[in-house]
């Protein structure tokens, strides 16, 4: 498993790397990768800690595994790679945002890298997957290192807001200090939950940009 991170995240990476369950999840990741199709590419399992260093981050969204068809997931969640259709979840992402900002611009490329290198944190419970098969690895101990970098955020950046979008997120952020952060909940931007009321009007990216902007830090352009 190749791990390619900005230096600064070398303190959690060294702390995960030498323990126990991280070497069971290295071996197992290795050998998926040599008998399956596995997404994303081995250089962007860790894309999310290689976009900015951890001082600049000020916005985490939580999503849940890689996109699993071919050529779409680039190791950030809800992303995809230039000329890939842009999946129903980012679409209804797209149209909140343009719905909270009044624009009727519609971006062509459901590639995020633009807000990753803003401080954005793009990070999927589990960072790798087969090839159409979605959760395929969620028997592996990927939840256990994602936990601990929520974990090492929480305890280490300060005034962080944190995204967290449905059920699965929610739980997933539940230990976050929320006297340190900001947490702002809603439901899921799949179109079964947004169609049932669940997302629209969640005004989180306005929301986001008032609190960081209140805390001294730049606003993140949508």
């Amino acid at each position: 498993m190749q791990i390619t991170i900005k230096d600064s995240w070398n303190d959690f990476f060294e702390k995960e790397t030498t323990k126990e369950y991280f070497k069971l999840l290295q071996e197992s990741i290795d050998a998926e990768y040599q008998s399956q199709i596995c997404f994303p590419p081995k250089d962007l399992i860790f894309n999310a800690f290689n976009q900015f260093e951890i001082e600049d981050l000020k916005v985490v969204i939580i999503g849940q595994d890689p996109y699993h068809g071919t050529g779409e997931a680039n190791g950030l969640c809800f992303s995809v790679n230039d000329g890939v259709a842009i999946p129903p979840s980012l679409k209804n992402i797209f149209i909140e945002i343009n719905n909270e900002y009044e624009r009727v611009f519609f971006p062509t490329s459901g590639n995020l890298e633009a807000w990753a290198k803003q401080g954005v944190l793009l990070l999927n419970a589990g960072l790798t997957v087969r090839k159409d098969l979605a959760n395929s690895h969620k028997h592996l101990k990927w939840n256990m290192f994602t936990d601990n970098a929520i974990q090492y955020i929480s305890e280490n950046c300060t005034n962080v807001v944190f995204l967290l979008w449905g059920s699965f997120a929610q739980k997933k952020g539940s230990k976050i200090d929320r006297e340190r952060h900001l947490v702002l909940e809603t439901g899921h931007p799949s179109p079964l939950s947004a169609n049932r009321g669940f997302w629209f009007g969640n005004n989180h990216f306005l929301k986001t940009n008032t609190y960081l902007k209140s805390v001294g830090k730049s606003e993140i352009e949508w």
